[in-house]
This record gives C-alpha cells, sequence and structure tokens, in this order.
C-alpha cells in the first residue's frame, strides 16, 4: 500500500483552514495570505459550513434565553437605615414550584423589603426563608401561582470541564434578562463567604459579570443551572474577565437544607494548611511531583489531630493527598469537596504522605464553629 506525502504548502492551507474557522466562530476573520487561489478552488464551501456553525451556535444561545428568562427574576432589596430607605438590585433564579427563589446572601443581607420583578411582568413581595453566609446563598419565597412559576434545571457541576461554554443571565446595573457568554476559565477556586469561610470549588468564568448579575445562574448549553453568579475580581466593581460562580451541587445542598432546616450544617476537620510549592519540597525532602494539603498545624481539640495528623514538625510534614480516594490538590480542592460531598458526623478515610510513607487516617468529621 503506498503511503500519500503532504505537501508543506498543503500542510499550512490546512492549518490556515483551522484557523479561519475558530476565528469565525469568535467574530474575528482570520485568512491565511499564502494559499492564494488554491483557497477557494478546494474549500469552496468553508464558508457555508462556518455560516451554519455560527447559526446554529446564535440558534442556541437563542433557545437557551428564552427558555431560561422566566424562571430569572430581577431582586430589589430594600433597607431602612437612619430612617432613610436605601436599596440594592441583585438576581435571582426559580428553583420549584412552591415558589422559592435562590440567590445570594449578599444581595438581600439586611433587607427590610424585598420585591421581586418576574419576567412576565409580575411583581411581588418575597419573604426570606432562610440565608446562609458561609456560601453566600440565600432562598425566598413567593406567594405565585403555580402556572408563572417555570423552575430551572440544575446541572452537575462536578462534571464540567475547564473550556466549555457557560452563560449569565441577570441584571447587571439593572438592566434587566441580559445574557453574556464566556467559558469556564478554571475549577476549584476559593472565594472568601460573608462570614470569612472560604467557600470551596467555585467555578471561574470570563463570561460578563456584573454588579446587579449577582444571585443569577450561569448556565450550560443545556440550559442547566452549573453555577450562581457571585463575585468578580476586579479594582472598579466592574466585569474584568474574572468571575466567580459558586458550584450547582453545593446549591443544590444549601437550598435544600435551609428549605427543610432553615440552616445548613457544614463538616470541620480542623486545620491550617500552607501551599505545597518548591521550598517546601526541598526543605522536606517530599516528591517533586506531590500535590495535596500540607498541614502546618492540627488543633488539638478537632477531629484531624485526634485522629492522628501531625502539626508541622522539624523533619516531618503531614500532606493530605486524597480523601474518600479522590485526589485533592490543594487547600480550595479539599474544602469544596468537604462542603459539597460531606455532613458533620460522617467518618472520611485521609490518604497522608508522612517521610516516605502512604498512610490511610479515618476522621470522624464534626460541625463547623461559628466564626467569632
Amino acid at each position: 500500500m503506498m503511503r500519500s506525502r503532504i505537501p508543506n504548502w498543503m500542510r499550512g492551507l490546512v492549518a490556515g483552514v483551522a484557523i479561519f474557522v475558530v476565528g469565525v466562530m469568535i467574530g474575528v476573520s482570520v485568512w491565511p495570505s499564502a494559499t492564494g487561489a488554491a483557497f477557494d478552488g478546494i474549500f469552496s464551501n468553508s464558508p457555508q459550513i462556518t455560516g451554519d456553525l455560527i447559526a446554529e451556535m446564535e440558534r442556541t444561545y437563542g433557545d437557551i434565553y428564552n427558555r431560561a428568562a422566566p424562571s430569572v427574576v430581577s431582586i430589589t432589596a430594600l433597607s431602612d437605615a437612619s430612617g432613610q430607605m436605601g436599596g440594592a438590585t441583585g438576581s435571582g433564579f426559580i428553583i420549584d414550584t412552591d415558589g422559592h427563589i435562590v440567590t445570594n446572601d449578599h444581595v438581600i443581607e439586611g433587607a427590610t423589603r424585598i420585591e421581586i420583578n418576574m419576567y412576565d411582568g409580575t411583581r411581588v413581595l418575597a419573604k426570606v426563608v432562610g440565608a446562609d453566609a458561609d456560601s453566600d446563598v440565600a432562598v425566598l419565597k413567593v406567594d405565585v401561582s403555580q402556572d408563572r412559576l417555570r423552575p430551572l434545571p440544575f446541572g452537575d457541576s462536578d462534571a464540567l470541564i475547564v473550556g466549555q461554554t457557560a452563560l449569565a443571565l441577570g441584571n447587571p446595573f439593572a438592566k434587566d434578562w441580559t445574557l453574556t457568554s464566556g467559558i469556564i476559565s478554571a475549577l476549584n477556586r476559593s472565594i472568601v463567604g460573608l462570614n470569612r469561610y472560604s467557600i470551596g470549588g467555585v467555578i471561574q468564568t470570563d463570561a460578563a459579570i456584573n454588579p446587579g448579575n449577582s444571585g443569577g445562574p450561569l448556565l450550560n448549553l443545556k440550559g442547566e443551572v452549573i453555577g450562581i453568579n457571585s463575585q468578580i475580581e476586579g479594582g472598579l466593581r466592574q466585569n474584568a474577565g474574572v468571575g466567580f460562580a459558586i458550584p450547582s451541587n453545593l446549591v443544590k445542598r444549601i437550598a435544600s437544607e435551609l428549605i427543610s432546616e432553615g440552616r445548613v450544617h457544614y463538616s470541620f476537620l480542623g486545620i491550617s494548611s500552607r501551599p505545597v510549592d518548591l521550598d517546601l519540597i526541598e526543605q522536606f525532602k517530599l516528591p517533586n511531583n506531590i500535590r495535596g494539603v500540607a498541614v502546618l498545624e492540627a488543633t488539638a481539640k478537632y477531629p484531624a489531630a485526634q485522629a492522628g495528623i501531625q502539626t508541622l514538625g522539624n523533619d516531618s510534614i503531614d500532606i493530605i493527598t486524597a480523601i474518600d480516594g479522590r485526589p485533592v490538590n490543594d487547600f480550595d480542592d479539599m474544602i469544596g469537596y468537604l462542603a459539597i460531598h460531606t455532613n458533620p458526623g460522617q467518618t472520611i478515610t485521609l490518604t497522608v504522605y508522612r517521610q516516605g510513607q502512604i498512610l490511610s487516617i479515618p476522621v470522624t468529621l464534626i460541625q463547623r464553629p461559628t466564626r467569632q
């Protein structure tokens, strides 16, 4: 069998076509300059193919918007401070036909009156079912007939991958029902909650998120909620391409407990940590590819220390590398897993690297102490 050789000019041509298709899909025409008439002769259908892809993407975005917008609400939270009524605006979304709405705790914090504006023009007051400062999630309830309530489905945030499309829907700068698009830029980030505890497992996205988007959904291309848009990173309180959303699997758990109990129960290990960096690797002669949580201190009265996790010593440091067999890459990864997948009273197994040995240490978790 003969193997054909592809001339160098054709390799460049193929690469140029790939660049062109990607460029058109993001709104930038990038034509290869060296291909000349050969491009038109060999790939005469490419513009039509690209046009079809763009049209399909537009239809997908439009369909998601039309299905999700009636589930998203605009929130005005009013408070009476020193005799003067002030207000803040944000977003939320309907999660069931009982009238429950999820938003951020910081959107409604301190409010004495919460006004809901729905997509069909319905305006109604909401009451607070429960709010959790640890996760910055709150659940509201409105008294509206079921035929006007269109819940959004939740997706699985554990199944997300970096690079997949993410759509934010909300009310930035009081511009109601605004759709913005981007990708998932990173996973397992952490942000600080209202009571200074870290929120783990957070989604980073470059979909435009601005003041007023808080509490609105981050959606995948199935129209499922994969997170609640919560914070942005930037000096001027406006989009800088770095936004953060609380993962949907954590939101589902928080909302369920707030509705059923009015509060949330978090697990607690009782350790402080530091990154596993080159200095630490050299100091303790660790494998240079080790990843995990380096334990600085395991407080004596808390579960980790009581189970045998050791505080940093002169010649030894414990590195937590997995929980229940699931790899833990860093502290953000660990707190996200504990918040989403564990409960106080549950016994987990920590995989720990200590002086060249791999240990399996069972730990029974307790309720997280209240931050003072």
